[in-house]
């Protein structure tokens, strides 16, 4: 018999958090230790999220809590700023659970392992402390990837996304009234993706992002300039050649539609176009911010850290053909 390995959820009420109670739900192994949300305490996980077990109720485990909790792993789907503190409390105990972090909280602290898996999982073997990707970071690296050394210059990104993005505390971001038939830019300067691109790669990143009025989806134009000319097909190859083995990414000659991806597991890229010269590259990627940009990918990230299949508890139906 398997061993069952106990998660809990913390921060279940956003939308990346009922994609997890989803994934979990469905694992091979995994179980749901507790699921913990503070507006909803008390109330039966069933009664919002389909095929959860009628008895799980929503609880409101603050830090100390939350350590002392019988789980193999925490999985803090907070916002940024509020993992520190449920860190804390687990390392004050000498407790060693794994604990997984979507915010961007620990996405730039050396002794955590950063999951990005198709770039990062050499080093993921043994990692008990894992930092989520951001999902507009995700679809950058997965386009600049196969290019870096080769760059020169800033990388210019052009990324728009479902208003998913923005959570569920009411914002203009998430306001479907505001955004219908417009787009909405923001943070055109110094966002925090931008940053850890730029550390991830090894390159200058500049990133304009921009809400969209579709839910779920994220498009991400990578405008670049590389040392030597190449050609579109040479791209093309590199990339299959690069990502070949990698069952979550579709690398296509044509451009990636964003209403192709939302709903699946996984990355397209495409659309590969040079400039006369060879030395200007435009590459298109495209995701669901709520699945490889999050929850799926915390996925990945779990089965990973206990030495399953990495791609166990993703439903092959969702995944891109």
């Amino acid at each position: 018999m398997k061993n069952t390995i106990r998660i809990g959820l913390i921060g279940a009420r956003g939308y990346v958090g009922s994609e997890l109670i989803r994934l979990l739900q469905n694992h091979p192994q995994f179980q749901l230790a507790f699921v913990s949300s503070r507006e909803r305490e008390g109330q039966r996980v069933a009664d919002f999220e389909a095929g959860v077990d009628p008895a799980l109720m929503y609880v409101n485990h603050g830090p100390e809590a939350a350590a002392f909790a019988a789980a193999d792993a925490l999985v803090l789907a907070l916002p940024n700023g509020k993992a520190h503190a449920f860190v804390a409390a687990v390392d004050g105990l000498n407790q060693d659970p794994v604990i997984l972090d979507l915010s961007a909280d620990y996405r730039f602290d050396a002794r955590w392992y950063y999951g990005l898996p198709e770039l990062t999982r050499a080093r993921a073997p043994g990692e008990r402390r894992i930092s989520n990707p951001g999902c507009y970071a995700t679809a950058m690296q997965l386009a600049i990837a196969p290019l870096s050394g080769r760059i020169r210059g800033p990388v210019q990104c052009f990324g728009v996304s479902g208003y998913s993005g923005a959570g569920t505390s009411p914002s203009d971001k998430n306001n479907v009234e505001l955004l219908r038939d417009n787009l909405m830019p923001y943070s055109l300067a110094g966002h925090i993706h931008e940053r850890e691109v730029s550390i991830q790669l090894a390159e200058d990143i500049e990133f304009m992002p921009h809400v969209a009025p579709q839910f779920r989806g994220i498009s991400m134009t990578v405008n670049l300039h590389l040392e030597a000319p190449t050609t579109a097909a040479e791209l093309v190859s590199l990339y299959r050649d690069r990502y070949a083995d990698e069952p979550l990414i579709r690398v296509a000659e044509s451009a990636p539609w964003v209403s192709r991806i939302a709903g699946r597991t996984g990355v397209e890229i495409g659309g590969f176009t040079v400039s006369a010269d060879g030395r200007r590259v435009v590459i298109i990627s495209t995701l669901d911010n709520l699945l490889k940009g999050a929850a799926s990918q915390a996925l990945q990230n779990l089965n990973l850290a206990f030495g399953l299949d990495e791609l166990a508890g993703l439903n092959e139906q969702e995944r891109l053909p």
